[in-house]
């Protein structure tokens, strides 16, 4: 399918910088461009790309000023990373939606299949679970007995929804994404640790997206609960009873310790680990590799372990790396000192 300037400009309200009848018909990064894609420039670092891409329209800024000739044609914008995701989003609507239940995909016979719903080759549908309207079941797939899945979601392969948990509307589950897999709950023992039956479930609002091999457990009572529009990355894990709040975003490789509550609208980086039976509160962001302890208040940004406020760990990272020399020098202070009480008592 192919979009010209004039209608690209059109759909997100941009300004055209030379020829509105430029075609294109792909995607490309601004370093690799190619003739016929659309490329686009946000971050001042690749700004010197511009003046050689050969993408033939790219998204810019509505404050960008080249410096010398441009060969693209321009789309100027309020905001050209966004637009670009306008874009996308368009371009990914717009590919065919297959529908329809392959012979080897397996469906009980007391489930319930919407509309339009796909299930490719060995998707597994369980007893009495229910899948929305227009939702596509990937390889390997697998819905639970009970569980419900709503409209328009994706299931990517080997994503697996445990039985009696709750998926939203168009919540996208990544290959490899867990719901609803036991709580690590174990209770000692003399003889060892005793398993705590997890009865609870795991429950996602609509317009969740699970990155891949990311793990919801499911409650030990009661739910563990996403809110709408939580955004998780790959390798995270998110532990029984744990509540995230509408529109949080957490990034790779992030730990949540069981009943934890965390907020709307927070950030979390990389690496992060979370203190179970905490409350974070909303609009927190969290710099990667934080290691958070107790509870913390509304719009707060903090980083290190344990987290503290971002320029006291700079500061504190700065003094770090002086630590050898300063420990050797503390050393020589300590020696004059000690060759001084001697001089004086004698």
């Amino acid at each position: 399918m192919e979009f010209s300037a004039k209608q690209i400009a059109e759909y997100i309200h941009g300004t055209i910088i030379g020829d509105e009848h430029a075609t294109v018909h792909t995607f490309a990064k601004i370093e690799e461009g190619m003739p016929g894609a659309l490329s686009f420039l946000s971050n001042p670092k690749y700004t010197h790309y511009i003046y050689t891409t050969q993408s033939s329209i790219v998204l810019v800024n509505k404050d960008f000023e080249p410096e010398q000739e441009v060969a693209a044609t321009l789309i100027k914008v309020d905001n050209a990373y966004e637009s670009l995701a306008k874009l996308m989003t368009l371009y990914e609507q717009s590919r065919p939606i297959r529908t329809g239940i392959d012979p080897l995909a397996y469906v009980a016979p007391t489930a319930k299949i919407g509309k339009d719903v796909y299930l490719a080759p060995f998707a597994c549908v369980g007893d009495y679970a229910e899948i929305g309207d227009g939702t596509a079941l990937h390889p390997h797939a697998t819905v639970g007995s009970h569980a419900k899945v709503g409209s328009h979601c994706i299931l990517y392969a080997h994503a697996t929804v445990y039985h009696d948990c709750r998926i939203g509307n168009r919540c996208i589950l990544h290959a490899g994404s867990v719901v609803g897999a036991d709580g690590f709950g174990f209770a000692p023992t003399p003889e060892g640790f005793e398993k705590i039956p997890q009865i609870g479930i795991a429950v996602l609002e609509d317009d969740v997206e699970i990155g891949a091999n990311t793990c919801i457990d499911r409650a030990t009572m009661g739910a563990t609960l996403l809110h709408k529009g939580v955004k998780l990355d790959n390798l995270i894990q998110v532990a029984h009873n744990v509540e995230i709040g509408s529109h949080t975003v957490i990034a790779s490789q992030t730990g949540i310790a069981g009943s934890a509550k965390m907020g709307e609208w927070c950030m979390v980086g990389g690496q992060v680990g979370v203190a179970g039976h905490i409350k974070v509160g909303n609009h927190v962001t969290i710099g990667a590799q934080s290691g958070i302890p107790g509870n913390v208040k509304d719009n707060t940004t903090l980083m290190g372990y344990p987290a503290i406020d971002p320029k006291q760990f700079a500061r504190s990272a700065a003094i770090y790396k002086k630590l050898p020399e300063m420990y050797t020098e503390l050393g020589r202070l300590q020696k004059e000192i000690e060759e001084l009480k001697q001089q004086l008592n004698k």
